[in-house]
């Protein structure tokens, strides 16, 4: 397992985690920076809100993976009984 699976898999075990430190993140960056990002804090808002959706479509995706190879271990059962027939 290579160390981008390490990452990801600490990520997805935790996202409740990382999206709270996305908000932590996004929310500091505003204190600090404050008036001078201007227009720029509705596109920091708009980043760490497609941060968070990224997390859940990953999940989303991973889970669809998994119906799809399940899906793909059932039909070539069933292929192998019936040539088997």
């Amino acid at each position: 397992m290579g160390i981008f699976d390490k990452a990801k898999d600490a990520v997805m075990g935790n996202k409740d985690k990382v999206s709270e430190g996305l908000d932590k993140a996004s929310d500091m960056a505003k204190d600090k920076f404050g008036d001078k990002l201007g227009d720029h804090a509705d596109k920091l808002d708009m980043v760490t809100d497609k941060a968070k959706d990224a997390l859940g479509a990953t999940e989303d995706a991973a889970e669809g993976a998994e119906d799809m190879a399940g899906d793909a271990a059932e039909n070539a059962a069933d292929a192998a009984e019936e040539a088997t027939e």
